[in-house]
């Protein structure tokens, strides 16, 4: 048989029919659903427009906050970890000793199970026997111990701090890998034009890596805009309503009955994140080509 033959189409019919069968036929479903009253209280499905989106939008109703949080919590995680995980890359991309060791170190919280790192960190974030608050007691500076994940200042900041810290190993990884794509003549030889070392990372590092920012900023923003366990373990949406995000809710709606106004919240984020998706990509291919 030879190397480069190709194959016919209909081997790759199997594969389809389970794509579809899977994932195309329930999304739609999950769509048509959306303008329905479909709930646990009535065995009767009965089509009611925009309804349940109406009430989404509403003013009136929580749900505008889900969404309010769920984009902070995106865009605050877009740039905290990017700029956390390309320090961490410019570091790790020098000579250090133990370097393969620090890489590990700081990646080992990416590979780690978000219920896992919550449940450590409620013990580490607790108000009266925390780690956290025992040491800023220890060290004399009583007055910053914070209730962390039931104060409304501090809840929803304590979970973007929490999921930095998750995620910022896993970004300097793929940081790190685009900036050892850089050959080091580009450096060396406008250091020896005068140029300093911020301006050598502004000027040189930065485009140069666009495609490897491009991919961080991408997968960010697809977590960023469809996470759960991260606040579900932590405060499961509390204190109130200060915490919850697209899909908590969702959850929550399942969770009482509400099919239709799940799906509902749920096809919003779908469309949100396509939309964004397609013109982040636009827009971060059209920079890396420009430069």
């Amino acid at each position: 048989m030879k190397i480069n033959q190709m194959y016919p189409y209909y081997f790759s019919f199997g594969a389809m029919l389970l794509y579809v069968v899977l994932l195309v036929v329930p999304g739609v479903a999950g769509i048509v659903y959306a303008f329905t009253d479909w709930n646990s209280y009535d065995t009767a499905v009965r089509f009611i427009g925009f309804d349940n989106f109406k009430q989404v939008f509403s003013s009136d109703n929580v749900y505008l906050s889900f969404i309010r949080n769920t984009l902070v919590f995106t865009v605050a995680t877009i740039v905290f970890k990017t700029a956390i995980g390309f320090l961490f890359a410019l570091l790790l991309n020098k000579g250090v000793r133990f370097m393969n060791l620090h890489r590990a170190i700081l990646f080992l919280p990416a590979v780690v199970p978000m219920l896992v790192v919550g449940l450590i960190f409620k013990s580490v974030l607790h108000p009266d026997t925390g780690l956290l608050n025992e040491f800023l007691r220890a060290i004399g500076l009583d007055m910053l111990a914070r209730h962390w994940l039931t104060d409304l200042d501090w809840a929803f900041k304590s979970i973007i701090a929490v999921d930095v810290w998750k995620g910022a190993g896993y970004i300097m990884v793929i940081l790190l890998a685009g900036l050892q794509t850089i050959p080091k003549d580009y450096d060396e030889a406008a250091e020896i034009d005068g140029a300093g070392y911020w301006s050598r990372i502004w000027h040189i590092t930065i485009p140069l890596i666009v495609p490897a920012l491009t991919v961080t900023i991408i997968l960010n923003m697809l977590y960023g805009l469809k996470v759960f366990d991260a606040v579900y373990v932590l405060t499961n949406g509390g204190p109130g309503y200060a915490t919850e995000v697209m899909y908590t809710g969702v959850f929550k709606e399942f969770s009482m009955g509400r099919y239709g106004v799940g799906t509902a919240l749920s096809t919003v984020m779908f469309v949100f994140m396509t939309i964004v998706g397609y013109f982040v990509v636009r827009l971060m291919g059209k920079e890396e080509q420009s430069r």
